[in-house]
């Protein structure tokens, strides 16, 4: 079973993103992420994880009638939560990836306290649904 873990997370506001942290809580909290993707690619469970830009800098994609990009900026400020970064790993178990997501959502932020940031789990559907 493979799942989708997305690391999720309020819209950042100026001033208080990661990059208002301090040099030392920015580099503790790459070295937890790095230490854990490291454990999960020796567990064997790891099939990628990817941080993620936010905004300003995502754009939202549309197909023209041309089928030619029409790019807008977004997601908007009135978002609530933005996508920061995601993990998929391969599983034998649900509760394995929720166990997985439990020790993401603990990665240090300022102080070294740890964020308990909310993880979506989600199964990465290897065809459509049954039909009955």
């Amino acid at each position: 079973m493979r799942f989708i873990l997305m690391m999720t997370g309020p819209a950042p506001r100026p001033g208080q993103g990661i990059d208002s942290w301090s040099k030392e809580d920015i580099q503790a909290h790459m070295a937890f992420m790095h230490e854990l993707n490291g454990e999960l690619k020796a567990e064997g469970v790891l099939a990628a994880a990817e941080g993620l830009d936010y905004p300003p800098a995502p754009k939202i994609v549309r197909a023209t009638r041309e089928r030619k990009p029409s790019i807008t900026d977004g997601p908007f400020v009135e978002t609530k939560e933005f996508l920061f970064g995601y993990w998929i790993v391969k599983v034998d178990t649900p509760e394995q990836a929720y166990e997985i997501a439990a020790r993401a959502s603990a990665a240090p932020g300022p102080g070294g306290e740890p964020l308990n940031m909310p993880i979506e789990v989600r199964q990465v559907m290897d065809g459509p649904p049954p039909i009955h």
